[in-house]
């Protein structure tokens, strides 16, 4: 049987560098759609920022956000949900105290104060303009532990690359590390990274293999295309898995088939490739 669920990245993946979506993709998702096939874009993204990219497609899709902590078809319905417990994410804060100017916890709430942090300083060239575009969502407790009222979804570190490599090889050593999984994002050119802490259950692929199976679908009838460290689970699930050219090296050392890069529609030539030919081939 050929591609029955089709698992996109956002950012370096569907996007393309000015975050755009190219037409070749828009088109190539809409046709696969049509002829029967899920998609599901999976994504380090919160669901409010992630449900603009669904809205520029032509199909339903299935949103498996913070990098898997949550699985919400875009019509807003939960069908699973793994939160952090408000306890280690604590532990986390107080452990990583020199870093919490990059800190947020993001909560899974409705609308204000989804994503809390200590300060919003428009002088934090390299933070503000995502804040600001998100104002709506973010609230501000001082200190940031104040806030852990409940569970978050994920304590969320950002800053430029070498900090976050310090503070992944602190948790990653930590003695309660066994407690939460870490989900790594690097953006190189950018000098910009992420650090997402979060339940130990919750991965891209850990979710996105959760929600095939109530699907009925097997690994090997799913697609999965990404860019990105945090990709690497899903990836390794999915029967065939595709890297972006623009993809970081770590991805390529797996001998993976590699498409065009994210400026050059590849996903659309990956989804041509593996799921519309075959189909089309088997009609």
């Amino acid at each position: 049987m050929g591609v029955r669920l089709i698992a996109l990245d956002i950012d370096g993946t569907l996007l393309d560098s000015r975050w755009n979506m190219p037409e070749a993709n828009r088109a190539a998702i809409a046709e696969a759609a049509r002829r029967g096939i899920e998609v599901a874009l999976v994504t380090g993204r919160r669901y409010e920022f992630a449900m603009p990219v669904a809205r520029m497609l032509d199909a339903p899709v299935t949103m498996i956000v913070n990098n898997g902590a949550l699985v919400r078809t875009n019509d807003g319905t939960t069908h699973l949900r793994y939160l952090l417990p408000a306890e280690i994410a604590r532990r986390v804060l107080l452990l990583s105290e020199a870093w919490r100017d990059g800190a947020a916890l993001i909560f899974d709430r409705r609308s204000e104060r989804q994503v809390m942090l200590e300060v919003l300083d428009p002088a934090d060239t390299l933070r503000y303009g995502y804040y600001a575009r998100n104002r709506e969502f973010i609230g501000l407790a001082q200190p940031l532990e104040s806030c852990l009222t409940e569970d978050p979804i994920q304590v969320m570190f950002s800053g430029p690359v070498r900090e976050m490599q310090r503070v992944e090889q602190l948790l990653r050593d930590a003695p309660f590390a066994a407690e939460y999984t870490l989900a790594m994002t690097v953006y190189e050119s950018k000098d910009f990274a992420m650090i997402d802490v979060l339940n130990p259950i919750s991965t891209k692929g850990l979710a996105l293999a959760e929600w095939a199976a109530r699907q009925g679908i097997a690994p090997s009838e799913v697609l999965a295309i990404g860019d990105n460290h945090n990709d690497l689970e899903m990836l390794r699930y999915a029967g065939i898995p595709v890297v972006m050219s623009n993809g970081v090296a770590a991805l390529k050392r797996f001998g993976w088939h590699e498409t065009a890069s994210n400026d050059e529609a590849g996903v659309a030539a990956a989804i041509e490739l593996f799921a519309l030919r075959k189909e089309a081939a088997c009609a």
